[in-house]
């Protein structure tokens, strides 16, 4: 391209780009860049210019060169397909006819903040520095899959596609799924009409989606398997309509999802199954719309109330070593009712090992009562009524001292009975004493002997009392033997 070729506008670029000096062409701070389309020739350069500096361009004696350009309006295609670049390109607050191209390219810094665009082609690109396309208006995909970015990604702000998403069959309009970012992502008060995938992407530091809204209403919002992270993912007060997929991903910091806003009715609102992370917060959510999965997921940290649990979830597997916030177990039970498979006794023992763990022993054994008590509904019925008279008596041995309640109840009535009205002796002269209490004793308990029950013979409805006492007896001496075996089995 000749010199003599250039506007008056492109000619100020072109002579500032050696000296790396900072061009604006904005008539007010606050302009908008999505109403670029309008200016004028006196901020209009072709981007065929900005490729020729970029590509053929050389620095000023003593400077480093830097296209450092605000306020522009751009046309034609940026068009930088596997070139390697050795300056930075900094376009802030500019309107693009055409989305530039940097696909499998080797550039230093790409900032576009500010700007108005129909859509970034980044795929495999190497960023040697930073990539920030903050505060963006971007109609169109930004496709980054594969990108290798040895510093940070920032999207603070950005608003990506158009309301209502992309159509059946178009792609999500914000990927960079198996991509390299070496630092963060930084991305608070994103906005995507559409799907954000990144599954499949390492990220050296955090992701930050805090305030981020994520509209893929039916569809998936954040597609983000195999995600690995090297700290944490923060998503605090996210807004996400559609899926939120994190299955398979690493976190070996916080999943920080308080305060968020997960909206799919009739579909999976949150799946994390085969997740590994430090912490999980969902404090102080509104409940989930949709079901959750965490199948076979492995937590140092779940805190979760018992109100944010949907009507239906899947946690087959999961395990974690603390539950916040520390609540009575009646409180965190009727969630493990919401099982869609059922009855899972492996879910009871993880809640049980939590409170456990949390030094609440009388929380763990409510727990195992209740994993009782559903495992019965599953038996059949003649040992369904085996479990009610375990759990009536002794509360399937994590409750001893009703066995004690209940043999004191039946020795005040039979020492009351019997002494009010004692039975005859079997041989006159012979027999001891009569004691109406360890007479009492004598039929309840099959083991202890006093010599009263074979002295004496109660009639009428004495005597079937007898039996009785001799029944409830042998019930509750096996009921407690068998509660006792059980607790030995768990210690």
């Amino acid at each position: 391209m000749e010199i003599t070729d250039l506007t008056p506008a492109e000619r100020r670029v072109w002579d500032a780009f050696p000296r790396g000096e900072r061009l604006d062409f904005q008539e007010s701070p606050d302009e908008d860049s999505s109403e670029g389309f309008g200016w004028g020739p006196e901020r209009t350069v072709r981007a065929e210019v900005l490729a020729a500096l970029l590509l053929n361009g050389s620095s000023a004696t003593g400077q480093v060169a830097v296209l450092n350009v605000k306020g522009i309006r751009i046309t034609g295609k940026l068009d930088l397909k596997y070139a390697v670049v050795n300056h930075a390109i900094r376009l802030r607050g500019c309107w693009f006819e055409r989305k530039p191209v940097v696909y499998g390219a080797r550039l230093r810094v790409l900032s576009l903040s500010e700007s108005t665009l129909p859509g970034l082609t980044g795929s495999t690109v190497t960023v040697d520095v930073e990539l920030r396309l903050s505060c963006c208006r971007i109609t169109g995909p930004v496709r980054l899959a594969g990108a290798r970015i040895a510093g940070g990604l920032f999207l603070t702000k950005a608003v990506i596609g158009t309301p209502g998403g992309p159509q059946e069959g178009e792609e999500p309009p914000l990927q960079f799924n198996h991509a390299y970012i070496g630092t963060d992502v930084i991305a608070p008060c994103l906005t995507v009409h559409g799907q954000m995938r990144i599954n499949g992407a390492t990220v050296g530091g955090q992701v930050n989606l805090d305030d981020a809204r994520l509209l893929a209403p039916g569809g998936t919002a954040l597609h983000a398997e195999t995600l690995t992270v090297g700290t944490d993912l923060r998503a605090m007060r996210l807004e996400a309509r559609g899926r939120v997929n994190l299955s398979g991903s690493r976190i070996p910091g916080q999943l920080n999802l308080a305060y968020a806003r997960l909206i799919n009715p009739g579909g999976f609102a949150l799946r994390a199954s085969s997740c590994v992370a430090g912490e999980v917060w969902l404090r102080s959510c509104p409940t989930i719309q949709g079901t959750v999965n965490l199948r076979r997921s492995q937590f140092d940290l779940l805190h979760i109330p018992p109100g944010t649990w949907p009507r239906q979830i899947r946690v087959d597997g999961l395990s974690y070593r603390t539950l916040a916030p520390h609540l009575p177990a009646e409180q965190r039970l009727p969630a493990l009712e919401r099982e869609e498979s059922g009855y899972l006794p492996y879910a009871y023992e993880q809640l049980a090992a939590a409170y456990r763990t949390a030094g609440d022993e009388a929380g763990a054994r409510t727990v195992q009562l209740a994993k009782l008590r559903r495992h019965r509904h599953t038996l059949p019925r003649h040992a369904r009524l085996w479990g009610l008279i375990q759990d009536a008596t002794v509360g399937y041995g994590f409750r001893p001292l009703r066995a004690a309640g209940w043999l004191l109840a039946l020795l005040v009535t039979g020492t009351v009975a019997y002494g009010l009205h004692p039975p005859k002796e079997l041989k006159a002269g012979e027999s001891p004493e009569f004691n109406p209490v360890f007479y009492t004793i004598d039929l309840m308990l099959p083991i202890i002997g006093f010599g009263q029950e074979e002295a004496f013979a109660p009639s009428g409805w004495y005597q079937w009392l007898s039996y009785l006492l001799i029944v409830i007896g042998w019930i509750l001496a096996t009921t407690t033997a068998a509660g006792v075996s059980r607790s030995l089995q768990r210690q």
